[in-house]
């Protein structure tokens, strides 16, 4: 990962949350997870837009935390990320984690996530989790993994 890789980052802001991370910070954590060039639209929505999104492409009736769309493996690789505010805020308070540290770490997952990386199995989700707990290590962050009391 040490290569530099191009990216084309558009963030939309669609809530009304408050303490959102910056376009600065999401570019930052998108660039330190490239492994190839890509073009992403960041998309932070509400419960609602999450919750639909989640049902028409996932079939699950509840906002998530973050979705990862896929349009183009080409190059530049080319996809959404769709992150639910209320859901990483709920979550960072019920895990006992600073919120910005949440949305860094999903933001990482996110971007992984559009360049192939999965956790459909405990090989590929060791993998995954660890590489993003290196990427978050080098931003400064704690392991996102390790239980926080």
């Amino acid at each position: 990962m040490s290569a530099v890789h191009r990216l084309s980052l558009a963030v939309q802001y669609a809530t009304g949350a408050e303490h959102l991370p910056t376009r600065a910070q999401f570019r930052r954590w998108i660039k330190a997870a490239l492994q190839r060039d890509v073009q992403i639209a960041l998309r932070i929505v509400d419960e609602a837009e999450g919750r639909a999104l989640n049902k028409d492409f996932r079939g699950k009736d509840y906002a998530t935390n973050v979705l990862t769309f896929v349009y183009d493996d080409a190059d530049p690789l080319t996809g959404d990320i769709v992150i639910c505010a209320p859901v990483v805020e709920k979550e960072a308070r019920a895990q006992h984690k600073e919120l910005l540290a949440h949305y860094a770490h999903m933001t990482i997952h996110a971007a992984l996530h559009l360049q192939g990386y999965d956790h459909e199995n405990d090989r590929d989700a060791a993998a995954m989790e660890a590489c993003e707990t290196a990427l978050l290590a080098k931003l400064g962050y704690a392991d996102p993994y390790q239980a926080v009391t």
